[in-house]
């Protein structure tokens, strides 16, 4: 059971757990509506419960929620449950800081601000199934408060998608996407043009950078060495695949395997092919 301390809306409401001192706020359709201070209610099974003692980037739940409206908490709870059903589970402690995005955002947009965000090409490829949770927002945020959220904004948002269905914070999924965005850079000026990056190629190379810095960060080691076939058939895409790997090393402090870059310059010919 919880005992209300404050109904936020027809669908929000906090609430003390019974025989406790730990506050949480309570989501689902209905749970607020004509709720009194002090009353007591026994959540459905299709309420979500969060608690407030939980602490993010942005900063603590109990003080993000005092400056988002719950028509905010709501969209962001939406964008969560769909997350769920893409990927079978999510960490709900993102809650807070999605929700103050979103709400950060509709201010912006109303204020007439733009932001920018020159990584979203580059999210959109490596978060691809996020991204499509992430749009989500757009539809509940029109319906909302009559607002459109533009694709920078919503590539912001699969930022924190990702970062619900991961152990990783949204500045280091940020970090991994402006890695990769500047080896492509590297592997663009080599080629001597923009890649296309609506090939399938591109968009495995793409993953192949993210898997490869993942798995240096994990210590997951490949197996199968192409280094010495790859260097031999195709040396001007193992160089720059060398190249590639020691800067991928130095802006993200990790330490590749050496076999990675046999790999990498496999993707990259598949690349060039496309680019001839």
């Amino acid at each position: 059971m919880y005992r209300v301390t404050k109904a936020l809306n027809h669908n929000a409401v906090l609430a003390i757990m019974d025989k406790s001192s730990r506050e949480y706020l309570l989501l689902g359709k209905g749970i607020g509506f004509g709720r009194k201070v002090s009353e007591y209610i026994e959540p459905t099974e299709d309420c979500r419960i969060y608690s407030l003692s939980s602490d993010s980037e942005r900063g603590s739940a109990r003080e993000l929620l005092r400056e988002i409206e719950p028509k905010y908490l709501e969209i962001a709870d939406a964008i969560l449950d769909s997350a769920k059903q893409e990927f079978g589970k999510v960490d709900r402690g993102i809650l807070f800081p999605l929700a103050d995005h979103i709400a950060f955002a509709a201010r912006r947009i109303r204020n007439g601000e733009q932001i920018s965000n020159p990584l979203n090409q580059d999210i959109q490829v490596l978060f691809y199934k996020e991204y499509k949770v992430a749009t989500l927002a757009r539809k509940l945020l029109e319906e909302a408060d009559g607002i459109l959220l533009d694709e920078d904004e919503i590539g912001y948002i699969a930022l924190h998608v990702h970062s619900s269905i991961c152990d990783e914070k949204v500045s280091g999924a940020m970090q991994i996407a402006a890695a990769v965005r500047e080896c492509i850079s590297l592997i663009e000026a080599d080629v001597g043009k923009n890649i296309d990056v609506q090939t399938i190629s591109y968009n495995r190379m793409m993953n192949h950078i993210k898997y490869m810095a993942a798995r240096a960060m994990t210590g997951e080691v490949l197996k199968l060495d192409l280094n010495e076939y790859m260097e031999q058939k195709f040396p001007a895409s193992f160089q720059i695949a060398t190249t590639v790997c020691r800067h991928l090393e130095q802006h993200l402090n990790i330490k590749l395997a050496d076999i990675e870059i046999g790999y990498l310059a496999m993707h990259i010919e598949r690349v060039y092919a496309d680019e001839k």
